[in-house]
């Protein structure tokens, strides 16, 4: 893809609102927050879809991580349809990893190595954190031709949207920071 046709602006560090019409239906519904967002293309974390597939226990077992202490629960979450079988951590800016560590904005980072797995299991990790399986990802130009057709609403994400809010409101305080009713949202869009 050219330089002509990539956004002067980037999403990293937004969210992507899926719109009621998301014929996808992995995404229907779907907070995505954008990791990483350049002419090469998009890659993402979904926020609001827990998944009961893999536990935080159950995946220190399968990687032979002994926590120093009792794991709490820690909810695992959808991250998208790619790569379903590797797990990413979106973190608050206190954890910096070795090399690994994408740093996203000032206080948000996201590590997808065994090392923050540890660290957490050792009790060292993040402040905040969304675990995940997989990803979202969009090839050069497809995430800008999605929201041209309407597919999302973007917003600038803060760590209170993506730390601290329950998963089932995020679409809804999402949609609140734009200002926007969820009940006016409709599936058919236009363009102006």
């Amino acid at each position: 893809m050219s330089d002509s046709t990539f956004p002067q602006t980037t999403l990293v560090g937004h969210v992507l609102i899926a719109m009621p019409g998301m014929d996808d239906p992995r995404f229907a519904g779907s907070v995505v927050y954008i990791c990483d967002h350049t002419s090469e293309g998009a890659m993402g974390l979904i926020l609001n879809k827990p998944t009961k597939k893999v536990t935080f226990k159950g995946l220190l077992e399968h990687l032979e991580i002994e926590p120093l202490k009792p794991v709490e629960s820690l909810p695992m979450y959808y991250g998208g349809p790619v790569e379903q079988g590797r797990g990413f951590v979106l973190h608050s800016g206190d954890y910096a990893g070795n090399d690994s560590t994408l740093q996203v904005s000032d206080s948000v980072g996201m590590t997808a190595t065994r090392d923050i797995l540890e660290d957490i299991a050792l009790g060292v990790g993040p402040r905040s954190m969304v675990m995940a399986m997989g990803y979202a990802g969009w090839s050069p130009g497809q995430l800008e031709a999605e929201i041209s057709m309407n597919g999302w609403l973007t917003v600038e994400a803060d760590s209170a949207l993506v730390f601290d809010t329950p998963s089932d409101d995020k679409r809804s305080v999402a949609l609140d920071m734009l200002g926007i009713d969820p009940r006016l949202l409709s599936v058919v869009g236009g363009q102006a």
